[in-house]
Order: structure tokens, then sequence, then C-alpha cells
């Protein structure tokens, strides 16, 4: 479905995103102040909506 491979995609690409800022952060390499900023956002803004959407469907057709 289309709507699991949203979630899994953005799922798999703002956590990327936020590993490879923490491990910028750790070695104190240049940019993981803003790797870990996309990353955030795009869990925030991205991930947890469609999560919870995705769930939301499942429980809807499950119920009905």
């Amino acid at each position: 479905m289309k709507r699991e491979k949203a979630v899994a995609i953005s799922g798999f690409t703002s956590s990327s995103l936020i590993c490879i800022g923490m491990l910028f952060k750790f070695m104190h390499w240049p940019f993981a102040s803003i790797s870990l900023a996309i990353g955030f956002l795009l869990l925030i803004t991205t991930f947890l909506p469609l999560y919870f959407y995705h769930r939301y469907k499942l429980a809807y057709i499950r119920n009905s």
C-alpha cells in the first residue's frame, strides 16, 4: 500500500538524519545541528501524522 510505504520511507529518512546528526555532534563535525533539526522536523511533520493516520485507518477497517 502507498500509505505503508510512505510511513516506512519517512520513518527511515527521519531516523537516519537524526542518527547521522547525533554522530556528527559526538565527533564535533560541521552540519550536525542542521541534520538534527531536519531529522526532527521530518519526524514531527511527516512520520508521526502519517503513522497515526495509518493506525487510525487500520483500526477503522478492523471495527467495521
